[in-house]
Parts: C-alpha cells; structure tokens; sequence
C-alpha cells in the first residue's frame, strides 16, 4: 500500500476513534443515508421509460405477449388488470414487428373478421352464414368494448332468414351485455350511442331492436322501447327540471341575494314516439285534362207496333187500333280524367314534450320585504316558461326562513378553517423547528470534528530524557560549594566534539517550541497538571 494512501487511512481511523458512540452513530447513519439515496438515483436513473405495447388484450393474447417478451429478454409491466402491456420506449416498435410476424395478439376469442380468413373453400352455405354472424358479433363487440368504462362486451344477433315462404318480414334483433369497470356506470348517453351503434352495423335494425344489459341484470335499455325511452326517461325530466330550476334559481339569486330562494320543479314529459301521414289531393281547373273520352249512341227506325190488345177486364184481351209508328234512340257518355295533386306528408313527433309542470319557488321574508310579489310571480313565470292553458301551475310564497343550521354550518366552516390554518402554522413551525435542530447539528458536529482535527495533528514527542532530567533535578539536594569569587579558573574548554542523540533531541524540541508554541504549551501544560495530580 502506498504511503500516502496509508497515512490517509491512518488519519482517518485515529479521527474515528476520538469521536464519541453518539457521533459515529450519526456518521453511519448518514453515510448510509447518502448511499441508499446514491443507489435509488442511480436506479431511477438507469430505469427506461415505459410505454404500451399493446392495450385491451385478452388473457389469452396477454398470456402469449408476456411469453414472447420473456423468451427475448425484454422487460415489460402489466397494466390496466392485466390488458396493457407496457414495454422500454426504445424496443415498443420492435417488438410490435416481431409479435406481428408471430401472429399476435391473435385475438384468441375467436371473434372479428378474422373468422372469414380461416373459412375453408368447402364450406357449405350454412357454415359460411353462421361464420359471418359470428364475425360481425365480434367486431361489434370488441367496438363496444372500446368504450368508456366498459370493460367487456358480448354481442348476440337473431337475423330472420330470408324466404319467399312468408308474405312479412321480420326484423333483425340484438342483445348486448356489458360488464362497466369496477365503479362505473353507464350513462344515458353511453347506452344510447350502444343501441345507434348496434343498430347501424346490421342491415335493416332499428335502434328500438337492440337490448341492452349490464352485468347486474339491469335492463338499460329494452327491444320495442324507443331510442330516446330507453333509460332516459328520469334523466330527460331530471335535465328539464336542473335547467329550468338552475334559471330561475340564478335570477333569484341577483334579485334577493344567494341562500335567500329556493326553487323546485317537477316537470312530465311525454317520451312516447309517433308518426303520421297524411294525404291530400286537391284539382287544379286551370290544367287541361290528362284524358278525355266521349261516347254516342243513336237508333232511328220505322214498322208496326205488332200489338194485340191490352188485357181488359176478367183477363179479356181488348184489340188494339192497330196504328204504325216512327222510333229514335240518342245516348252521350263523356269520361274525363282530370289533373290532380297528391301531397304526402309524414310527421314524427320526437320524444320528451313537455306535458305539465308546476313551479315552486319560497323568497325569504326578511330578504323580499320591499318587492311587489306580483312582478316577481310575473318574472318567475316568464323564466320557466309556466303556460296555465297547458295546465302549468306557479307558486311564489313569501315566508321567513331558518337560518340556524346555515350559521351553524358557516360557524363550522370558519371553525374548520382557523383549525387548518392553526394545524399549517403549527406544521410550518415544526418544519422549521427540525431544520433549525438538524443545522445546528450539523454545525455542532462540523466544530466538534475541526477541533479534534486540529488536536489530531499533534506530533508525539520522544520527551523520555527530559521527563528523567525533571525527576532527578526535583530528587537532588541543594548544592552547597565555594561562592562564585572561590571558584578557580577552569581551563580552556576542549575541542567541540559530535553531539549525542539526546542533544539532538533537545534541539528540535526547541526548534519545534519556536515553530509551534501553542501545542507545545498546552503539552507542558497538561504534563504539569499530570504531575501535580500525582
């Protein structure tokens, strides 16, 4: 290992052990920290993005997709309760490629027009129907499947035979069933674009032929009923009365203030559907005939009568005068076809005619103390369209409305709202409080870890001799001699040898004195205190 290298981890572990239990568990816990989150960006990071492969598949279809994907290493996710197949961006048109030259998604129910390419040319005109019915039942029903909130659909046709045996035709029929997704429900709207679109994918239905039901057993729309009965008879009369009560709740809301009126309309409207026609034909004078005819007759002739008599009495003959007479026959006929016009009309009268509806609306008494009640029943009458010949009926009352519960609610809500306040407040300053702790942590320990740095650096010290010569200056005597005048003269001093090691030692405790002061007097320092202890 090198040296640097070694003297770093030196460095570090002597840093290691100085710190307290406290510390070094706050180090390994954000040590950790700091690589689980390395590690979950670094995850995030290299996951790809996923987009659909492909959506609305069968289980079957599902099953054979995920199998292809796993064979070739790719990874996928299933989605939507396992009908989407979602796949890395960069392989979804790929593997769209090679699951078509496989085949799939192969539409493993058996349904579509897929059906008509596995015919065999021997099929008899028996199969080749029944097969076609089955076709277009698949295709019906994978579209309706398409739909919002329907999670699957089956389609069945009855489709009459045609023959020259009967003298009427009947007409096609359809049942539908609908399985919604969990916690949808088909609206009015939805149930009627079903039966249209049923109705117009076979030849000669009418949206009254198709029966529509859902996977509860509700009947959302019924063979016979109209298109427009089929389901919507609450929802129309629901809309009629939201729009008409929404007009003049707004009209009332500008006049009196809001919270000050209230509205209430129950409208019948008339959802049957009927059709008449209607011919008249009228003579035009001034249009010459389309055809004309005339017929004559005329007989002349002359010749006795040849009479006998006439019967008289008791059945006696009486002769006659035996005259001769001159005869003539004229007869006209004249036939003549004039021009008339023919007018047909056929009138359809759409569903959803208003029958009656009676309006009801109370003004609070404190609010509507200065308004003409007549005006206002006036107003009120126009806005909803109230016809008294239809058999309409209005009702405007002035009355003194409880106000209780509604300041109870309103107290409640500026109750709930200080709490909110109070509760983000709080939570502000908790947020704040923790970050504060969390610096001031962080800061603590940053001056913690400098101060052991700075006392890490220190330098140990071969001070052994000195701490003898200390020892032994401390254990002598004091020294009793001549005085300074009685000394002799000592002699020149020889010649300068080699210094040992221990005056070599002392050199560069001075010299280290002079450089660092400071740690050096702390070090005596703390020797002197050793000392005295002892």
């Amino acid at each position: 290992m090198p040296a640097q290298v070694q003297d770093a981890w030196g460095r570090v572990t002597a840093a290691v052990r100085q710190l307290s239990l406290a510390q070094r568990t706050f180090a390994v816990i954000a040590v950790a920290a700091l690589v689980l989150g390395a590690v979950a960006l670094s995850s995030w990071m290299s996951k790809p993005t996923l987009v659909p492969l492909f959506s609305g598949l069968s289980g079957a279809d599902a099953s054979a997709v995920v199998d292809q994907l796993t064979s070739a290493g790719v990874q996928y996710e299933l989605t939507d309760g396992g009908g989407t197949v979602l796949v890395p961006a960069s392989a979804v048109y790929e593997q769209r490629v090679k699951l078509a030259a496989a085949g799939l998604p192969a539409d493993a129910d058996g349904a579509g027009y897929s059906l008509l390419d596995k015919m065999p040319m021997t099929a008899s005109e028996f199969q080749q129907e029944k097969t076609y019915r089955r076709a277009l039942e698949g295709e019906l029903a994978r579209t309706v499947g398409a739909i919002d909130g329907v999670d699957a659909a089956t389609v069945r046709l009855a489709i009459p035979e045609e023959t020259v045996f009967v003298a009427a035709k009947s007409d096609p029929t359809a049942s539908v069933f609908v399985r919604t997704r969990p916690g949808r429900e088909l609206t009015a709207d939805q149930v009627q674009a079903i039966t249209h679109l049923v109705s117009a994918g076979v030849e000669g239905m009418q949206p009254a032929d198709v029966a529509v039901v859902d996977a509860s057993g509700a009947v959302l729309s019924s063979v016979g009923d109209s298109a427009a009965s089929g389901g919507l008879t609450d929802s129309r009369a629901a809309d009629y009365e939201a729009r008409v009560g929404g007009a003049v709740q707004a009209m009332l809301d500008r006049l009196v203030g809001p919270g000050n009126a209230t509205v209430t309309v129950n409208a019948q409207l008339d959802l049957s559907q009927s059709e008449r026609t209607t011919e008249e034909f009228s003579a035009t004078p001034d249009t010459p005939p389309l055809a004309s005819s005339t017929t004559t007759e005329e007989y002349t002739g002359t010749g006795n009568g040849g009479a006998t008599g006439v019967l008289g009495p008791d059945n006696i003959a009486v002769p006659g005068d035996g005259a001769n007479g001159n005869g003539t026959y004229s007869s006209t006929n004249e036939d003549v076809t004039n021009a008339v016009n023919k007018a047909t009309e056929t009138t359809r009268s759409a569903p959803g005619a208003l029958q009656k509806q009676s309006v009801s609306v109370l003004v609070d008494q404190a609010a509507a103390g200065g308004i003409n009640m007549a005006d206002l029943q006036a107003a009120v009458a126009a806005a909803a369209g109230v016809d008294t010949e239809r058999g309409d009926t209005l009702s405007v009352q002035r009355m003194a409305f409880d106000t209780t519960s509604a300041q109870a609610a309103e107290q409640a809500l500026a109750a709930a709202d200080a709490q909110a306040a109070a509760e983000q407040r709080s939570d502000m300053i908790r947020q704040i409080a923790v970050a504060a702790g969390i610096v001031l942590l962080v800061v603590v320990v940053m001056i913690v870890l400098g101060r052991r740095s700075r006392r890490a650096r220190r330098e140990a010290l071969d001070l052994g001799e000195l701490d003898a010569a200390r020892a032994t200056a401390v254990a002598l005597p004091p020294i009793e001699g001549p005085a300074e005048d009685e000394l002799p003269i000592l002699p020149p001093p020889p010649a300068p040898v080699a210094p040992d090691g221990t005056a070599v030692r002392r050199a560069e405790i001075a010299a280290l004195a002079d450089e660092q002061p400071e740690q050096v007097a702390e070090l005596l320092r703390g020797w002197m205190t050793t000392g005295a202890r002892r």
